[in-house]
């Protein structure tokens, strides 16, 4: 990876107005001047945090890939002070997420939020009871009623 410029917090603060709006996401320098009319929440949005440290209000929003993508693509460098990573481990963590995801050769397109495991079982456990002596019951029943109705019908004419 080739060496990024790392700007300071004075340097960022700068750079906070329409015709040069920069601001800090995950410790990456974005210089947005050239998106804020593309920007589909508005140029007001991006404004309001230019020249500062944005990632709370980004994450906030809850962006979508591409906007994270175009994070990347805007990005002018560092921001001192904050702690970075490399981003080839992003990419390999983000490939072994998508391979752990795939259910069936589909992959998923949600995530269950909780989900009460002990609360299935219980459901499993009297569904499976209920069929296990339900079902041959009713077989039983339905050969007695078969076998013995013609009599009870005899007796009762």
């Amino acid at each position: 990876m080739a060496a990024q410029r790392v700007f300071n917090l004075q340097q960022l603060t700068e750079h906070n107005s329409k015709q040069d709006c920069w601001l800090a996401i995950h410790g990456k320098v974005v210089d947005v001047t050239k998106f804020l009319e593309d920007h589909p929440g508005g140029d007001q949005v991006l404004l309001e945090v230019a020249g500062k440290e944005a990632t709370k209000e980004f994450e906030d929003i809850g962006h979508s890939k591409v906007a994270k993508e175009l994070v990347l693509e805007y990005q002018v460098g560092l921001l001192q002070g904050h702690k970075h990573s490399d981003p080839d481990d992003h990419h390999a963590a983000l490939d072994d997420l998508k391979e752990t995801i795939k259910v069936v050769g589909k992959e998923m397109t949600g995530f269950v939020i909780k989900d009460d495991v002990q609360q299935h079982a219980l459901t499993r456990k009297v569904f499976g009871q209920l069929f296990d002596h339900a079902v041959p019951l009713a077989v039983v029943f339905a050969l007695l009623w078969y076998r013995f109705s013609p009599l009870f019908s005899e007796m009762m004419n």
